[in-house]
Order: C-alpha cells, then sequence, then structure tokens
C-alpha cells in the first residue's frame, strides 16, 4: 500500500468544518469523493486536525493509503480538476508507510485576522472578522505572550472535544508563541500561500508592526487596516485559539486585564474569559513535522 501526503487548502465558509458528517459537506468528504473516485477503493483520508465550520486552511496535510498506480503529479492534477474550487491540493508526494499527518506534527501556527477598517471589502468579509471600533492594541500586544507556556487551557477551550479526535485528553497544551500586530494583505496572502504552495511549509505569518512602530515609508504602506493574531503549539483543544482572540478583544476594548489571562489558567472558570470569536477570521497556516518528514521544494 502507498501512502499518499496531500497539503491542501480551502475556503471553509461553505462547509461544516473539515471532518466527514452525514449528509452535510465537509473537507475531508469532499476529498474522500474524489480519491475514491481516482482510486476505486474505499478510501480513510486522516488530516492533521479537525477545522471547525467556517475555518480555513492554507496548509492543512492529510493522508490516505492506495493500491493505485497513479504518480504524485497525476493525482494532483485530477483532484483539483475534480473538488470544488474552494478546496485546492497544493502538493502530493508519496510518504514513508508510517508517517501519520496527526500524529507525528510537530506544531501548528494558526493566525486569525481581524479588520480594523470602518468598511469591510466585500472581497475580504469571508475571512475576517470586522472590528472598527476602539481598541487597545497596546495593550493586546502586551498580553497576548502571556498564553506562551506550557498551561491548562480549560478557560479558553469549549466544553468539550479537541482538533486531535480526542487522543489528548488532558486540557494542558503548549503554546510555543502568540503575538499579535498589525499586518498587510499581502503578508498574510501572497506570503503564506506561495510559502505553502511553493516551499517547506513554515510559520509564514508575515512581519507584526504594533500601532507606533517605526519603519521606512515602503515598509509601513504595506500594513493595511488589519490584525492578526498568530500562535504556534503542538496541539490546540477545540475552539482555543478563537477564545483566545476573544480575550485579547476584552482586553483590547478594557473589560478585561492581561492578569485575567494568567489567573484563568488557575481557576479554569470560561465565563471569566472573553466569547469565542467567529469562525471566518481563522486560518490553520501550516503543520510542521521532523526533518525526516519535511517538505522540500522541488521534491
Amino acid at each position: 500500500m502507498r501512502n499518499i501526503r496531500l497539503t491542501i487548502a480551502y475556503d471553509g465558509t461553505d462547509f461544516h468544518g473539515w471532518q466527514i458528517q452525514p449528509n452535510r459537506p465537509t473537507v475531508q468528504g469532499a476529498l474522500v469523493e474524489v480519491a475514491a473516485r481516482l482510486t476505486g477503493e474505499r478510501v480513510f483520508l486522516f488530516g492533521a486536525g479537525r477545522t471547525d465550520a467556517g475555518v480555513h486552511a492554507l496548509g492543512q496535510t492529510a493522508t490516505f493509503k492506495t493500491r493505485s498506480a497513479l504518480a504524485p503529479g497525476e493525482f494532483l492534477r485530477a483532484f483539483n480538476a475534480l473538488l470544488p474550487p474552494a478546496i485546492r491540493v497544493l502538493r502530493c508526494e508519496e510518504e514513508s508507510p508510517d508517517f501519520h499527518p496527526r500524529w507525528q506534527a510537530l506544531e501548528k501556527t494558526y493566525q486569525y485576522r481581524i479588520y480594523r477598517g470602518r468598511i469591510v471589502p466585500p472581497f475580504e468579509h469571508r475571512y475576517v472578522l470586522h472590528y472598527p471600533f476602539p481598541l487597545d492594541e497596546h495593550a493586546m500586544a502586551l498580553a497576548a505572550p502571556l498564553f506562551e507556556g506550557l498551561h491548562d487551557f480549560t478557560a479558553f477551550a469549549g466544553s468539550g472535544g479537541d482538533e486531535e479526535e480526542g487522543r489528548q485528553r488532558t486540557p494542558v497544551r503548549e503554546v510555543l508563541s502568540a503575538k499579535i500586530g498589525r499586518v498587510g494583505r499581502r503578508s498574510i496572502w501572497s506570503k503564506a500561500f506561495a510559502a505553502v504552495a511553493e516551499s517547506a511549509p513554515g510559520a509564514t505569518t508575515g512581519p507584526a508592526c504594533a500601532p507606533g512602530t517605526s519603519g521606512s515609508s515602503t515598509e509601513l504602506s504595506e500594513y493595511g487596516e488589519e490584525l492578526a493574531f498568530t500562535v504556534r503549539g503542538r496541539s490546540f483543544l477545540r475552539f482555543m485559539v478563537r477564545k483566545m482572540v476573544g480575550t485579547l478583544l476584552e482586553i483590547g476594548r478594557g473589560r478585561l486585564a492581561a492578569a485575567d489571562i494568567l489567573r484563568q489558567f488557575d481557576e479554569r472558570d470560561r465565563s471569566a474569559v472573553g466569547p469565542t470569536a467567529p469562525p471566518q477570521g481563522l486560518f490553520l497556516v501550516s503543520v510542521e513535522y521532523p526533518d525526516r518528514w519535511s517538505v522540500r521544494s522541488g521534491e
């Protein structure tokens, strides 16, 4: 049996999340349907993690086993010819039999986009939270790194479940980095997508610029009216990133203090942190693996 690895980007707006659900369109379901059509086999497709309804991805990783003799390039062309336009396979390669996209993942990078301008462009509304009201972005930038480290994230998660189908029951997670700052649209779209599609998946978050940061006119011209929260970690609880964003927004509004983040690691009171931010601003940017399984440009 061959182990086929896919790197996938998708617009999650019209899907009920990643995981297959009866009588509902899902990203995993669409991929399985096409894979089964191409191979003539019953296909089991595994992803690096589950994304919820309305959440997007620039670099999801998935694998399936097959006896098909199709070359990776043939799979790539066929998937993109048959999938709906909202799902694209960016890379396809044959992996070692022991590679699993979830269990071998070292870390994942997520980014949440907040549009701060008065009027959100009609081409962007599916991909951002529109919040044109006053925010203390400096306070949010100072608070974001408090999420870093090994903590009990019970207060910053949904009432049950995680993105890894229950393998890790503990609410303790390690956040490797967390930051929030202004970014340009070009940084979010072009750089991230090009990096995933053309070279090794990495933390392609683009430069961040906090309000008041000095820089050349060329640099500043790239920074528009978007605020982006970027977080890296080994794994995440369900709704964890969106609850972190909701908490940072409450800090920006002055309704919570940065110290509330640290307090809730111990108190674990979901009602004492911010609400779950809407899904449309969230992107799974990339999934990183040990060097043995890293995707390299030109392979």
